[in-house]
């Protein structure tokens, strides 16, 4: 019988797909975490700029070019590609007027940004599962997936309190809730250990060790918080190569799908979107902020002009986890088509019905209503 060759059920490849959603973030942070060390981040500020202009940036930009990359995808998407973004420009205009007397405009689109983090970091923790899982030939039914995600829930409102611990110039006013909290996180691993045990008892099996890792590397990731708040950083730049696979994935699947981008052109097509995405994060991380603080500067004084880097930093990170949650929609069936173009059915059917909440909270809560999930 004549052997039936597949492609293999990655986004990447199996290995590159285990160390991108957190098995290279292990490798580094359990060591580091075992050592006893109360300062994690190891590298200067100068490294740590051009780890996130290689790294950190380009997972900004890649999601830009998921919206941004057609008239059509730019009026699909209105409020990513248009209305949010004019919405926070208006925003950030009020506050470099305010900021030359007050930062509260400032600091209130910080705490927005962060709290908004947490939900997009946990978001982006079961998208990451529920992909991964379905590429493994399972799904979580209604009982298991309320357990993990009820557990993704608390860690929310433990980064939600951690920011607020470590941000608060009075951090006893919060120190119970986060001493709480923190504890509920044991409840969480329990919450989730218990909803994947129960998926077993049902299958036979465990989710593959792709979506195993990326449920522990977060409770790992925000061990590294609890520990150094400054080692954000990582978190940062681990979070970046968690998402980085799935765009490269539809880019990559496009390229492929394109009639004159076979075989060595669909490979060019890729050096060129990777060498983009460097020279937009260049730019966007290293020329804009330094021009932008000079340019208010000049505008509304030098108060202003130091706040202005920071808040373009808002801006890209409010946007980006807004326009996640529009892009990533489950509801989109060229959302699944593009994500899932190299993978086959035994049968060498496309799959039809799958769901990928990848980076997005919205989207995770939307997947569990598919005919063919997680």
């Amino acid at each position: 019988m004549e052997a039936v060759h597949r492609q293999p059920t990655a986004i990447i490849s199996p290995v590159v797909d285990l160390l991108c959603v957190g098995g290279l973030s292990l490798i580094v942070f359990v060591p580091l975490l075992l050592s006893g060390r109360s300062d994690l981040v190891l590298i200067g500020a100068g490294a740590q700029a051009w780890l996130a202009t290689l790294i950190n940036m380009p997972h900004f930009m890649a999601s830009y070019r998921l919206v941004y990359r057609s008239r059509e995808t730019i009026l699909r998407h209105k409020w990513a590609s248009i209305y949010v973004p004019a919405i926070l420009l208006l925003y950030i205009v009020v506050a470099l007027w305010e900021a030359q007397s007050s930062p509260v405009l400032g600091i209130a689109l910080v705490t927005v940004s962060s709290a908004y983090l947490a939900w997009h970091y946990t978001g982006q923790v079961w998208g990451m599962m529920a992909s991964h899982s379905y590429l493994g030939g399972v799904k979580f039914e209604a009982r298991e997936r309320l357990l993990i995600r009820t557990g993704l829930r608390i860690l929310l409102a433990w980064h939600v309190t951690w920011f607020l611990y470590t941000q608060l110039r009075d951090p006893s006013k919060v120190r119970p809730a986060y001493l709480v909290v923190s504890v509920g996180t044991v409840i969480a691993f329990g919450l989730g250990a218990a909803g994947l045990l129960l998926m077993r008892r049902r299958t036979g099996k465990l989710p593959p060790a792709r979506a195993l890792v990326a449920w522990f590397a977060l409770f790992v990731w925000y061990a590294v918080l609890a520990r150094d708040p400054k080692a954000i950083f990582w978190i940062q730049i681990a979070h970046a190569l968690q998402y980085l696979a799935f765009p490269i994935r539809v880019e990559l699947n496009r390229s492929v799908a394109a009639p004159m981008r076979r075989g060595g052109r669909a490979a060019l097509h890729m050096a060129g979107y990777g060498v983009g995405l460097l020279v937009v994060s260049y730019l966007v991380a290293q020329v804009v902020p330094g021009t932008a603080m000079s340019v208010v500067a000049n505008v509304f004084g030098e108060e202003p002009g130091r706040a202005a880097p920071v808040l373009i930093l808002m801006f890209i990170n409010i946007h980006h986890y807004f326009t996640d949650g529009v892009i990533w929609k489950i509801s989109n069936p060229d959302v699944r088509r593009e994500l899932f173009a190299h993978v086959q059915s035994p049968s060498g059917a496309r799959p039809t019905a799958v769901s990928i909440p990848v980076g997005a909270a919205d989207a995770a809560r939307r997947s569990s209503r598919q005919p063919v999930t997680h």
